[in-house]
């Protein structure tokens, strides 16, 4: 059903074939999967008296369970009490990052990043603006990567090309343009430069793109400003595995099951009448309370109506498709109605664990391959130019350090669950078998630690 969907969707023949399959794949993601088919779901006849088929309407109810695994994943993924902590041999090296990513609104970045990226693949654009880092989301649905031979999980080029209409570049600033044409609109991103060009008609194959000069940058980098992001192992391609591709055919199953059963509840508040001939009179016919239908000795009326035994069958259907759909993408199955009683972190756990699996692949994909490829990159720029963070210079970062992440726990512990991990790690300290600053960092997620350097200091302190 999804093929056939995305045959009703208009394809550029112009543009990379991976458009076309990342368009469908955002469609589904935004709700808008629906909005090229020609008829509401109520439409059961065309100007001309014909049926039209369930396939070409739209259906009058939307389930957006694919919206709802990608924004279960990514809240365990990135929320605020789920984000990583930079770690590095240099403590203050680890609280600088933490200071530049906080500025920037890394964690919301990231969350953007994570919910676009989930069709395949997504891009986070780094920038320094007067001394300051900046980072923005690009969706890679119109960008094209090209890495270095030398080295292939290096990127030497990243070009952005798609079509704009006239009105909105006449919007943007842009002269000598139709504001009723269509053109060509393409910057590219190399290790020296972020190159602009001129917009281009459509309707004239034989143009070439020209600089645009003023608005192209020279940014002297040394490294393309672009972090490239698969969203999960596999795919195709430049672009990774879709986060909900195996659930969109059964997500639209259940959106056609309940429109049908919706419609069948309607039927049932307003029945069709079927009087069998003869009838009695060739007056207008009005069904209600107040007004009784006489018919002949011979004839008969009826009521058509949909018993509420299949509208059952519908609901209990659903709730099977919904069942397959999480589990075939590792979504969120818990029930509340089945929690009788406050769980522990541990419990929570096991409970959803198959999309704590998902998220866990995640971590990977834009922590590892998202977060400290950004982080390398301020480090990077810290040596080229004089960056800045709340106001104070930073200075040239240590580009030696190795850099990695510290994840919190997947669910907040219970308090029993704490008292036993502090007895379990004090122990184990006492006993010599774990160092001090080890236990810190262990406790240091669950009781809101960010600096572990710090907080041995302060307990050096306290002791008497």
């Amino acid at each position: 059903m999804f093929d056939t969907i995305c045959g009703t969707i208009p394809v550029d023949g112009a543009m990379p074939s991976r458009v076309a399959r990342l368009e469908a794949l955002k469609r589904v993601l935004d709700g808008t999967l629906y909005d090229n088919l020609p008829y509401q779901f109520h439409e059961e006849r065309n100007g001309a008296g014909e049926y039209i088929p369930l396939r070409d309407r739209r259906p009058s109810v939307r389930y957006g369970l694919c919206r709802v695994v990608v924004e279960d994943s990514v809240a365990l993924l990135f929320s605020a009490g789920h984000f990583p902590t930079i770690e590095a041999q240099d403590a203050a090296l680890a609280r600088m990052l933490a200071d530049i990513f906080a500025e920037a609104r890394l964690n919301e970045v990231m969350i953007d990043a994570a919910l676009r990226g989930a069709v395949g693949s997504v891009a986070v654009l780094f920038r320094v603006l007067g001394g300051r880092v900046f980072f923005s989301v690009l969706e890679s649905q119109y960008l094209t990567p090209v890495w270095s031979a030398e080295a292939p999980d290096t990127l030497s080029r990243v070009t952005e090309r798609y079509k704009v209409g006239g009105a909105d570049l006449a919007a943007q600033g842009y002269e000598d343009v139709d504001p009723a044409g269509l053109y060509w609109f393409q910057r590219v991103w190399d290790t020296q430069s972020e190159t602009w060009f001129l917009p281009w008609p459509v309707d004239e194959p034989m143009a070439r793109p020209v600089v645009d000069a003023s608005r192209s940058v020279a940014h002297g980098l040394g490294f393309v400003p672009v972090v490239w992001i698969k969203n999960l192992p596999g795919g195709e391609g430049v672009d990774g595995a879709c986060t909900f591709r195996t659930a969109i055919d059964t997500n639209i199953e259940i959106d056609y099951q309940l429109s049908q059963a919706g419609r069948g509840l309607k039927y049932s508040s307003d029945p069709t009448l079927l009087i069998k001939e003869p009838a009695t009179s060739d007056s207008e016919i009005v069904k209600g309370a107040g007004n009784a239908l006489v018919v002949s000795e011979k004839g008969d009326a009826k009521l058509l109506e949909i018993g509420g035994t299949a509208a059952e069958a519908v609901i209990s259907y659903v709730r099977t498709l919904r069942e397959f759909a999480l589990e075939s993408v590792h979504g969120n199955r818990a029930s509340a109605e089945k929690l009788s009683a406050p769980q522990s972190g541990r419990a929570l756990e096991l409970m959803n664990q198959g999309l704590i699996w998902l998220a866990d692949n995640l971590r990977i994909s834009y922590g590892d391959g998202g977060i400290l490829a950004l982080a390398g990159m301020v480090v990077k720029a810290s040596q080229i130019f004089p960056l800045t963070v709340r106001g104070e210079a930073v200075g040239a970062l240590d580009g030696t350090q190795r850099l990695s992440l510290r994840w919190p726990r997947w669910y907040p512990l219970s308090a029993d669950d704490r008292l036993k991990e502090a007895q379990a790690v004090a122990t184990l300290v006492n006993a010599g078998q774990m160092s001090k600053e080890t236990g810190v960092k262990t406790m240091a997620a669950a009781n809101f630690v960010n600096d572990v350097e710090a907080e041995l200091n302060a307990i050096d302190q306290d002791a008497p």
